[in-house]
């Protein structure tokens, strides 16, 4: 259900799970972390999806067993938010819930125009992973956050877009050509050259 395809220096990771809208098992967690983990020597990183949905998030039986507070979100977001080389969170359709965490930790996103984000920790009483909020306050600010993380608003991906959370709309038929596009800088660069612009552009 995770897939991952190697183009150079360029890695490309799949949740292929289209029947279940992308929905996250602890297993699958895990393996997208140990492959993000395994990424140090990658100049860049796709993750994407298969389907009309990217990821719902948890998936409804694990959460309810305890998924939905489980520290494996943080290790995956903390995992992709530490990697030296260019990650991009290729969004083929919405992303909700704890799957936020991962493409908020992305150094880009880009979407098709149906994608919607949502995160309803409110609504069903759960903390958000606890670096998620800080990621998200950084790019969009303080209200828009609590838009999403407090009342509940589903965001479409052009609005998204004027917010600063999504980067670049693209057309379905064309999402992992422009993804793959944004890496082209990248994947001609040093490695030490990668590391060194993304530090400079981090927030101190």
């Amino acid at each position: 259900m995770i897939e991952q395809t190697q183009e150079g220096d360029l890695r490309i990771v799949t949740i292929n799970r289209p029947d279940k809208a992308g929905a996250l098992t602890r297993d699958m967690l895990v393996t997208l972390a140990e492959i993000a983990e395994q990424s140090q020597a990658v100049k860049a990183l796709i993750i994407t999806g298969t389907g009309p949905v990217f990821s719902a998030g948890a998936d409804l039986a694990a959460s309810r067993a305890g998924l939905a507070t489980d520290p494996v979100w943080e290790r995956l977001s903390s995992a992709i938010a530490g990697l030296p080389g260019l990650t991009i969170a290729a969004l083929n359709g919405t992303a909700a819930g704890g799957a936020l965490g991962m493409v908020l930790a992305c150094d880009l996103r880009i979407a098709v125009a149906s994608a919607n984000i949502f995160y309803p920790v409110m609504k069903l009483g759960f903390l958000p992973q606890p670096s998620d909020p800080p990621r998200m306050r950084a790019l969009i600010g303080p209200a828009r956050s609590k838009m999403i993380l407090m009342a509940g608003k589903k965001i479409p991906a052009t609005q998204a877009q004027d917010w600063g959370l999504i980067d670049q709309i693209s057309e379905p038929a064309t999402l992992l050509t422009d993804a793959r596009a944004l890496c082209a800088d990248a994947l001609q660069a040093d490695p030490a050259h990668i590391e060194g612009i993304k530090r400079l552009i981090a927030v101190r």
